[in-house]
């Protein structure tokens, strides 16, 4: 089928101007590039707000958000942003947490009992549920001063991560242990909570990562993972400097599975896995 052909069968006309015109003010509102084969995920996202506002074609939708920005863009931008995850995405880094960095840690840290660690892409929170989890399991005494700042650009993420309730499906991979000492299944038999002793380690705000960051960290352990590649290289290269300004030396980066640092940032030694050390 051709491209003409399928635009015919879809419910909205999105023209080469519109998407242009899509791509343009996403990446001057976010940073996000958005290449040409990504115009069906583009098409299918932004013709739910087109529906949802009742109107008949994405250039009126575009004329609407143009028109009404300080309004409409936070919803543009939660259409836009890719919120896959699930707990325990990646195992081999929280692997490398509960058994390698988690106890040296413990030990280094064992003055100053303080512990900082930035989720940052954290989507719906079940990143930084899972590293509270790891922390939980580690060991670590009642005393510690320990916080997870998770944050994302989607302020509808932020939001169920902050409430912790998830569909029962979001359990998949969870052991019966781990459900069991951590979470509660509501009464609907359908969702699960997030105990309370979780939610109180983790603390989410809304950040663009292209803008100011007001926390100061610094970071003993940072995962930006599968969020860089909706960024260019040059975008890439400022981002990973600001995040190593915000570790100490010796501190670890986790990134995604399909993320690597070289030729972006000369800052961190890899430790293989995805897994970096800053060095300097």
């Amino acid at each position: 089928m051709g491209a003409a052909e399928e635009e015919e069968k879809r419910e909205f006309l999105m023209t080469d101007k519109d998407f242009e015109q899509i791509s343009r003010m996403a990446g001057e509102l976010t940073g996000i590039v958005l290449a040409d084969h990504k115009r069906s995920m583009v098409y299918s996202r932004i013709a739910r707000r087109v529906r949802t506002l009742h109107l008949a074609s994405f250039r009126e939708y575009l004329d609407y958000l143009e028109n009404n920005l300080d309004k409409e863009s936070t919803d543009f931008i939660n259409s836009l942003t890719t919120n896959l995850t699930s707990f325990f995405r990646e195992s081999h880094h929280f692997r490398f947490l509960r058994d390698e960095l988690l106890p040296a840690l413990r030990f280094a840290r064992k003055d100053s009992k303080r512990l900082r660690i930035w989720s940052a892409g954290s989507s719906t929170g079940m990143e930084a549920y899972s590293i509270a989890i790891t922390i939980k399991q580690a060991g670590f005494p009642s005393d510690w001063d320990i916080k997870i700042l998770a944050t994302d650009l989607d302020s509808n993420v932020l939001e169920t991560g902050r409430n912790g309730v998830y569909s029962m499906s979001g359990a998949d991979g969870l052991s019966e242990d781990v459900l069991k000492k951590y979470f509660r299944v509501n009464k609907d038999g359908r969702s699960i909570q997030v105990k309370d002793e979780l939610r109180d380690m983790v603390h989410f705000k809304r950040l663009n990562l292209l803008e100011n960051w007001p926390m100061k960290g610094p970071f003993d352990i940072v995962f930006c993972r599968n969020v860089v590649i909706y960024f260019n290289k040059d975008t890439q290269k400022v981002l990973f400097k600001r995040i190593a300004d915000m570790m100490p030396d010796g501190a670890h980066l986790m990134i995604g599975h399909s993320e690597n640092l070289s030729g972006i940032s000369d800052r961190f030694d890899s430790l293989g896995q995805t897994i970096y050390r800053k060095a300097r």
